[in-house]
């Protein structure tokens, strides 16, 4: 299923912790988060509007819900990445690589495995 819209980070916390877990009910979300850990409620709610956005559905054990993505996180990282690219680097994902290099974020060793990845493209389209 693909994203339709963007997740707060609130949201992409609790998102992170359920691709972890694959599923859980609210206290296995809220066991996963780090210090100072958010109140019961409001993992809750949170859960209930990823629900509402289309990112999570729940299976129901009388009055107790058991969560799980229906969104990858592939397919979430891709849709962010898409507009990670669009909204500040004009679609151009050599100003995307330049500034990140720019900023010391890129080492030689990973510049190394972009031209190997580039190479393995080239190779491919022959």
């Amino acid at each position: 299923m693909q994203p339709e819209r963007e997740l707060t980070k609130a949201e992409e916390q609790i998102m992170q912790v359920l691709w972890q877990i694959e599923k859980g009910f609210v206290k296995d979300v809220l066991d996963e988060l780090p210090e100072p850990k958010p109140a019961y409620n409001t993992v809750s709610t949170i859960i209930r509007i990823l629900q509402e956005k289309g990112f999570v559905s729940h299976n129901a054990y009388g009055k107790s819900h058991e969560y799980f993505p229906i969104v990858s996180k592939e397919n979430y990282s891709s849709y962010a990445t898409e507009k990670l690219v669009e909204g500040y680097f004009e679609n151009s994902f050599s100003s995307l690589f330049s500034f990140f290099s720019k900023k010391g974020k890129i080492d030689v060793k990973d510049a190394d495995q972009i031209l190997a990845m580039i190479n393995k493209m080239k190779e491919e389209e022959k």
